[in-house]
């Protein structure tokens, strides 16, 4: 299989030895890589004027196993080059058709679910929890659209742990004021998902720095905190248009809650009377 970071490079040195109808194909990828990763066989075929099973002889050619391989090989490298305005233009196939995209968009979800139901590591997981639960303070850094994500898993861990912070969105500095005290018995959980922060990565690499654990919730093998992580869980967030989707990646962040209130029951059990005791006598909520 060929490295996703050389896909580009593979295609052009080994234009020469194309056929015809394979340097069409080659040619359209080159150009419109950010199309092509979310296109079928058929309809790239369509597109260049050859078949389908041309495109799928090129895919073989530059060592994969087929085309749907060849496709997540590009969706993988364009996740850090697409930029917002070609995220937008993805769709504009089917843009006055809004049935059918919302369709696609709740099918490409569901694909990702399914994905990550066949896929999740429950070691990992179990590792994960292991690592948060007898660290002495747990940090969670997501910037972006990956904040949501850390503001819910900083939520629920603080009602079963008591050593959460969640760390401050308001820029690098205010970042390296939280972590300059972080020591070998503390954790980072790091939530990044395309497009990467550098921040984000930035944080990560003082933490290792640190030799404190990191739990990364990430992508795939490719992000660029997969390799800085003790423990690393994934769930993809495939793009499909301009909108980063969080379906897939919360589902994995109930996982990692879940698994560590299994942990943590009786403590949750007795949190939750209490609270709810003070619900009651002061009315919080109306029945």
């Amino acid at each position: 299989m060929t490295n996703n970071s050389d896909l580009i490079t593979v295609i052009k040195s080994n234009y020469y030895k194309f056929s015809k109808g394979q340097k069409q194909i080659a040619e359209f990828i080159i150009e419109h890589y950010d199309k092509a990763a979310f296109m079928t066989a058929a309809k790239i075929g369509e597109t260049v004027d050859v078949s389908e099973s041309t495109v799928v002889r090129f895919a073989s050619s530059i060592g994969y196993s087929g085309f749907p391989e060849l496709q997540k090989a590009l969706q993988v490298l364009i996740k850090n080059k697409l930029t917002t305005v070609q995220r937008i233009g993805l769709n504009d196939d089917i843009i006055n058709d809004t049935d059918k995209l919302h369709k696609k968009i709740i099918k490409n979800e569901m694909n990702n679910m399914r994905s990550l139901y066949e896929s999740i590591d429950t070691k990992s997981l179990d590792d994960a929890t292991e690592i948060i639960l007898n660290a002495n303070r747990v940090y969670i850094l997501g910037l972006r659209t990956s904040s949501t994500l850390s503001n819910y898993l900083g939520f629920y861990l603080d009602v079963i742990i008591d050593n959460v912070k969640v760390l401050n969105n308001s820029g690098i500095n205010s970042i390296y004021e939280e972590i300059i005290r972080i020591k070998e018995d503390d954790v980072l959980i790091v939530i990044i998902y395309p497009s990467y922060s550098k921040i984000t990565i930035d944080a990560a690499k003082f933490v290792k720095e640190k030799n404190a654990k990191i739990v990364a919730i990430t992508d795939t093998e490719s992000s660029p905190v997969y390799g800085l992580s003790d423990v690393a869980l994934m769930a993809k967030s495939n793009i499909v248009s301009f909108v980063d989707s969080l379906v897939v990646p919360l589902c994995l962040v109930n996982n990692l809650i879940t698994n560590i209130s299994l942990k943590e029951k009786a403590d949750i059990v007795e949190y939750y009377n209490r609270l709810e005791q003070l619900w009651d006598n002061h009315s919080i909520y109306q029945s």
